[in-house]
């Protein structure tokens, strides 16, 4: 069976989901940042990364969103998440992904991490400072995206594109990572994914159903 590690709220979300709406039948293990559990040991030894998620296969361990979603979607061929049959179609889909990956996720955690990328209290301010305008950047290239009316991130199907951009989406609610106010289409797109059965069921297992 597959088991998810995971963190409420945390990006683990976006393969949480996934597998929800996948059908799969699948464990799930909260990890506990707030006791660095993600440092354990035992932990350490499921995922060196000390990071969430990771999801255990009959295989092995598969870290990293992208990576995590074309597994689940190649795996369960039937719920139909993911071009996969279509190699374009596929690589569009990853690049989707990767653009979320690489800019939005790596530039949220310099106002969570800043640590991570800078010495000293002035240089986590300055990169703190930095991050909303360049999440109105990142943002807007997938506003434009969705400026043509489509329902879902690659036309009028749901994939889970359309989970990652929801949950990155969600984010923005904190009010310290860009301007909603220019992203209308954003904003539109990440409250027609919450109304999905799969996402209200996970929000309730990660407790936030009325946070989010």
């Amino acid at each position: 069976m597959l088991k998810l590690f995971y963190t409420p709220g945390a990006c683990s979300m976006v393969p949480h989901i996934a597998l929800e709406e996948s059908g799969a039948t699948y464990a799930r293990h909260p990890i506990d940042f707030a006791t660095s559990e993600q440092l354990t040991p035992e932990y350490r030894a499921i995922n060196p990364k000390g990071q969430v998620p990771a999801l255990v296969t009959d295989r092995g361990v598969i870290t990293e969103i992208p990576a995590m979603l074309g597994y689940i979607a190649r795996s369960f061929p039937e719920a139909q998440l993911l071009p996969w049959e279509d190699p374009f179609a596929f690589a569009q889909a990853q690049a989707f992904h990767m653009h979320i990956a690489t800019t939005i996720h790596v530039l949220f955690r310099q106002i969570s991490r800043p640590e991570y990328f800078a010495d000293g209290e002035a240089a986590k301010a300055a990169l703190k400072a930095k991050v909303p305008e360049m999440s109105d950047r990142y943002f807007g290239i997938i506003e434009d995206r969705l400026r043509d009316g489509r329902l879902y991130v690659h036309g009028d199907g749901f994939t889970l594109s359309d989970t990652y951009l929801f949950v990155f989406a969600s984010y923005l609610r904190m009010g310290d990572r860009g301007d909603v106010a220019k992203l209308p289409f954003v904003v539109a797109h990440r409250d027609r994914i919450r109304q999905r059965p799969a996402v209200e069921r996970i929000l309730a297992v990660e407790g936030l159903a009325e946070a989010w």
